[in-house]
């Protein structure tokens, strides 16, 4: 007897929390959400202290965590074809995986963005006290997190519209860099007192000692860093949630933007060490203020401050946008105060975006206690909520699969490469750079691997405070943006 076919996909359904949201974000502002979210500070300027403790390994490092992350992105891309969610990767872990695992995905991403942003807000402050150093740091951070808030809070349209812009200088500037780099290294400039070329990637007595220049081992206990790097390629699940043809845009985000990112760092890392030699760079100054300003021209070095500037701003206004859309999803299912489920009348959801601003303060405070060791530790706390994400977001689109495949549904046409396999390798490959974490020297992983202990046993007693009023039924209601197959 033959198999019957395969069930086409069921009609789309939001979830009855994800109701209310207004579906103003447009195929432009999703394209740049998508691709600036996961270009900030990390490249900008934690890519100067990468390239001295890793040398020019960075290069393969980016590009095996780009890797790992085009295969996040995909995954969560068809988990979003299945459902879009305002409440994105905990909606889908509680669905999937268990209302457990919803709720510690939802807290721990928040805690990488409530983290994270305090590490792009102590970024701000370091590159305005550049310009004015009798303004203290925390003085500017607390500006710019007063600032994004009001933008947040207006309408999703202004932060849309806010993200477009900054995106689009972060990527502007980086096309600018490549374009002078290619130029450097092609006529062999004259710069930083030597000449750009291949000879300054290959430095070494052989391959193997020029790209690993402090051994094979501190390269591969770095890896964490360099994840947190593309931290916030999530953020195209979230918007997905407020744009009016999800299955029609976001697929188109995730394939143009993926490659994208992975070219971006890898290729600005390789023109870094061939415009000078890796040693040059350092992480008390970005290395893309100090090839420019190297060039001799005064101002550019102020240009690419403000491009720094700017990816922090960046970071910061998505996390508070994703924040306040997953604590409110979560909210709604009493895994969260319920004060936090609050929306505005303009579809806003208020009460999640101002606990993340509150939470932010004393990290804040942080960057007037420790203003050197602040950032590189607090990047290292928030990468704990990132491999938690991605780790969160591979599970749940496994749930998925074996979930369609009982009911003998059809798969999504945008689908996820090699799957189950490559959710396999990429979740092995997230544990062991969380296992790495208690092998590696520098002070912010040993701090990171110390609190995962605190963490999980605030999660723990969290869960069982919560558990037995959690809404374990998911009520959905159908929409029409559906076209089986794409």
């Amino acid at each position: 007897m033959d198999n019957p076919p395969p069930i086409q996909s069921a009609p789309p359904a939001v979830h009855t929390a994800d109701d209310g949201y207004r579906k103003a974000l447009s195929n432009r502002q999703i394209q740049m959400i998508a691709m600036g979210g996961a270009i900030g500070v990390g490249l900008f300027l934690g890519a100067g202290s990468r390239l001295e403790a890793m040398g020019p390994s960075l290069i393969l490092a980016y590009l095996v965590c780009g890797t790992v992350a085009f295969f996040v992105m995909r995954a969560l891309g068809e988990l979003v074809m299945y459902r879009p969610s305002s409440g994105s990767f905990a909606s889908y872990a509680r669905e999937f995986i268990g209302p457990g695992a919803g709720f510690v995905s939802g807290w721990m991403f928040w805690f990488n963005w409530g983290v994270g942003g305090v590490a792009e807000l102590t970024a701000i402050g370091i590159y305005v006290h550049k310009w004015l150093p009798d303004l203290a740091q925390w003085v500017t951070a607390l500006i710019a997190l007063a600032i994004l808030l009001a933008v947040n809070l207006l309408s999703v349209k202004a932060f849309g519209e806010f993200e477009f812009w900054f995106a689009l200088v972060k990527v502007a500037a980086i096309v600018c860099f490549l374009g002078v780099g290619i130029w450097l290294v092609a006529t062999g400039a004259q710069i930083g007192g030597g000449t750009a070329g291949l000879g300054n990637l290959f430095p070494g007595d052989s391959v193997w000692t020029s790209f690993f220049p402090a051994g094979f081992a501190i390269a591969l206990l770095s890896l964490q860093s360099v994840i947190m790097a593309y931290n916030g390629i999530e953020m195209v699940g979230i918007a997905a949630g407020e744009t009016a043809q999800p299955r029609k845009v976001i697929p188109r985000a995730i394939n143009s933007v993926a490659l994208r990112i992975i070219l971006f760092y890898c290729g600005s890392v390789l023109l870094l060490v061939m415009i000078m030699p890796w040693t040059a760079y350092g992480a008390t100054e970005s290395p893309f203020v100090l090839v420019f300003s190297e060039l001799g021209v005064p101002a550019a070095g102020h240009i690419m401050n403000i491009v720094v500037i700017t990816a922090a701003l960046s970071s910061t206004n998505s996390g508070l946008y994703s924040t306040g859309r997953i604590l409110r999803s979560m909210a709604e299912r009493q895994q969260a105060p319920r004060i936090l489920s609050y929306m505005s009348r303009r579809g806003i959801p208020a009460g999640g975006i101002i606990f993340t601003a509150v939470a932010a303060l004393p990290g804040v405070a942080l960057s007037y206690v420790v203003p050197h060791q602040a950032f590189d530790i607090i990047l290292a706390l928030a990468g704990l909520g990132a491999l938690c994400t991605w780790t969160t977001i591979l599970a749940s689109h496994l749930g998925m699969l074996r979930q369609r495949r009982r009911n003998g549904e059809q798969r999504e046409a945008f689908r996820m490469p090699f799957a189950p396999y490559s959710n396999y390798i990429a979740i092995a490959f997230l544990v062991m750079v969380v296992v790495s974490l208690g092998l590696a020297p520098d002070l912010a992983a040993r701090v990171a691997l110390c609190a995962i202990p605190p963490i999980a046993l605030v999660l723990f007693l969290g869960w069982r405070s919560v558990r037995g009023r959690v809404t374990t039924q998911e009520v959905f209601i159908a929409t029409e943006d559906r076209t089986p197959g794409l």
